[in-house]
């Protein structure tokens, strides 16, 4: 079963089956708070996740992913948790901007 894997959330790692769910939802489903601000609309990037491996097991990037680029506000690596849809196996990190005041993070 694919795996997606926080690496600045002491690697906590979330197994899925059904890759028609975003990244987002899968989060929610196993109870692991991640910021949203936006209700998963992809229109505020505060679910915006670092991808260190797996891109390629990604959604592409949604028409709302891609205005958030042209807009300078997801760089390279960065995709929405709320928009794109794993088949595989990920490595992610939560950005430091986007990080919850009530989580202990690591390094």
């Amino acid at each position: 079963m694919p795996r997606i894997t926080i690496q600045n959330i002491s690697n906590k790692t979330v197994e899925f089956k059904d890759s028609s769910k975003s990244v987002l939802k899968i989060f929610q489903e196993n109870f692991i708070d991640w910021m949203h601000a936006c209700g998963g609309k992809g229109r505020c990037t505060s679910c915006k996740m670092q991808v260190l491996s797996g891109a390629e097991q990604l959604s592409a990037p949604s028409a709302f992913e891609q205005k958030m680029q042209k807009a300078g506000r997801l760089q390279e690596g960065e995709r929405l948790a709320c928009q794109c849809k794993p088949a595989g196996p990920l490595l992610v990190r939560v950005p430091d901007q986007n990080k919850l005041p009530h989580i202990t993070y690591t390094d």
